[in-house]
């Protein structure tokens, strides 16, 4: 059964066609990085503290809050993600 989740996070892709297993790592970087709260707690209910912290390091992008918020409740570094290592060795120009 999938997570009673809002459409918040999903308003690009049509959240019917989603497969929930296969694409786990997509659906947690949406509602993290998009969804409400509710829609945070669903998921790591869904799919575990243990199987977020082993996926989650793997994603392509989280906002930086998201990436400290990750970090906390998961017991992470940012070092330990992909996104922040790829961020890291991209250095941006001067304002």
């Amino acid at each position: 059964m999938i997570p009673n989740l809002s459409g918040t996070a999903f308003w690009d892709v049509n959240f019917e066609e989603i497969d929930f297993e296969k694409n786990a790592l997509f659906v947690m970087e949406k509602v993290f990085n998009y969804g409400l709260w509710n829609d945070q707690i669903a998921i790591i209910k869904y799919y575990g503290k243990d199987r977020i912290a082993t996926e989650i390091v793997q994603g392509a992008y989280f906002k930086k809050k998201v990436l400290s918020f990750l970090c906390l409740i998961f017991d992470l570094h940012p070092a330990d993600f992909k996104c922040y290592t790829r961020r890291q060795s991209h250095l941006q120009h001067w304002d």
